[in-house]
């Protein structure tokens, strides 16, 4: 399969749509959950998963909130689709005040 080629102009306009889509989501519904999940360290991460490093259930559940926050999606939604995540997603999102109440 050939490398597709980089486009410049392509590369900054699909970084304009995906900064606007996360400044939205950070000014909408879930905002401070979002900044909540973003401030957590990797001390805190890694604490979750003993003996591993879930940074990528951290990214799915950052990007989850990002996209319910961007949605309006329902609190209700919103927990059935970190609980899908699994446990690990859970725990991270347990770290939230917020979240951890619907949890």
């Amino acid at each position: 399969m050939p490398e597709e080629e980089f486009n410049p102009d392509e590369f900054e306009r699909r970084l304009r749509e995906q900064l606007a889509t996360s400044r939205a989501a950070f000014q909408s519904r879930y905002k401070d959950e979002l900044n909540a999940l973003s401030g957590l360290s990797r001390e805190e991460i890694d604490a979750i998963s003993p003996g591993k490093t879930d940074l990528q259930k951290y990214d799915e559940l950052i990007a989850l909130v990002k996209e319910a926050s961007r949605v309006n999606l329902a609190q209700a939604d919103l927990i059935q689709q970190i609980k899908a995540l699994g446990d690990v997603a859970v725990a991270i999102a347990k770290k939230v005040p917020s979240l951890a109440a619907l949890l």
